[in-house]
């Protein structure tokens, strides 16, 4: 079975098709977040740190890092973003122990987050457009780590199915040619807004389920953008996930931060058999009852996780894959 290994500095997380659903945690970055993006141009990391911590205790087990800021003062992203995604990185390194997802445009940016992340980070993003191979996968074969595998080319971002498999399929046999194994290629087959494409929901799921039986990888996506536009977002997206992770998708860039997504992702592990006992649901569910008690959801998730003896995620051993 395909295990894509991700490590921090003392825990390691596995997405694979008989491992629990990988939350990645989407909060930290400044994309259509004005007074994130104003606070980090000024040096006011506080939002990172909160929104760090709260994401691991709702259940985050990877944290998406992007620090895509345009700055006023500077706005060329290759001088200003590869020392404030090294500043990101230390902060977030300092607050939790979760592997990262080091997310760019901006390939400095990206090695400059490879070279102070501890243990093995996933790589947010390459694409199948030839100056992004160029430059994105000998840094992954240098740092030996695993990257998202976005599934659009020169050409733009298809409708057609069949041509995000094919980009999918070239990037993997890219990486291939540079020693990088399928293991460690996440493919995103890109999710389109169901709103503007009626078929979008089937097609990811049919997508997802070829990418797993004929190039045996793993998969994420963008989970909010099915819902792109529409009215009670969370609903829609509490709907999508247990399906996509039906159809087989391993991981998803989202928001844990949200109860009704991450009830829907804890009752679709159980149900797949990838939560021994129910363990998990279990202690979710009293977390519930605190929230139905008055509690807001990210306070409730701390509380529980203070009294299991965890901050911040350092809890356990180092389980390799």
């Amino acid at each position: 079975m395909t295990r894509t290994v991700l490590e921090s500095k003392s825990k390691t997380v596995v997405i694979g098709f008989d491992e629990p659903f990988c939350v990645i945690g989407e909060r930290i970055n400044p994309t259509g977040r004005k007074l994130l993006a104003a606070q980090l141009e000024a040096g006011d990391f506080s939002t990172v740190e909160k929104d760090a911590l709260e994401q691991v205790a709702c259940g985050a087990m990877v944290l998406d890092i992007n620090a895509g800021v345009v700055y006023n003062s500077n706005p060329n992203p290759n001088e200003t973003e590869p020392p404030l995604m090294t500043k990101v990185l230390n902060i977030v390194q300092g607050l939790v122990d979760v592997p990262l997802c080091i997310d760019s445009s901006v390939p400095a940016a990206l090695e400059a987050g490879l070279a102070v992340a501890e243990g093995r980070p996933l790589l947010n993003s390459v694409t199948g457009e030839e100056e992004r191979l160029e430059a994105i996968l000998p840094l992954v074969k240098k740092y030996n780590v695993p990257v998202v595998a976005i599934s659009n080319d020169d050409t733009g971002i298809s409708e057609d199915p069949d041509v995000r498999f094919s980009v999918a399929k070239k990037i993997v046999e890219r990486a291939a040619d540079f020693g990088i194994p399928a293991h460690d290629i996440v493919v995103d087959p890109l999710v389109m807004p169901v709103g503007a494409m009626a078929t979008a929901g089937r097609q990811v799921f049919t997508l997802v389920a070829k990418l797993r039986e004929e190039l045996g990888v793993n998969t994420t996506c963008g989970a909010s953008n099915i819902s792109f536009g529409l009215p009670n977002r969370h609903g829609i997206n509490a709907a999508f996930l247990p399906m996509a992770i039906g159809a087989g998708m391993t991981s998803a860039i989202m928001n844990p931060v949200r109860p009704v997504e991450m009830e829907a992702v804890n009752a679709a592990n159980f149900l797949m058999n990838h939560d021994a006992n129910g363990g998990k649901w279990i202690s979710f569910a009293r977390v519930l009852e605190a929230v139905k008690d008055g509690a807001a959801f990210p306070q409730a998730a701390q509380a529980a996780q203070a009294a299991g003896g965890g901050r911040g995620g350092r809890r356990g051993g180092r389980r390799r894959g």
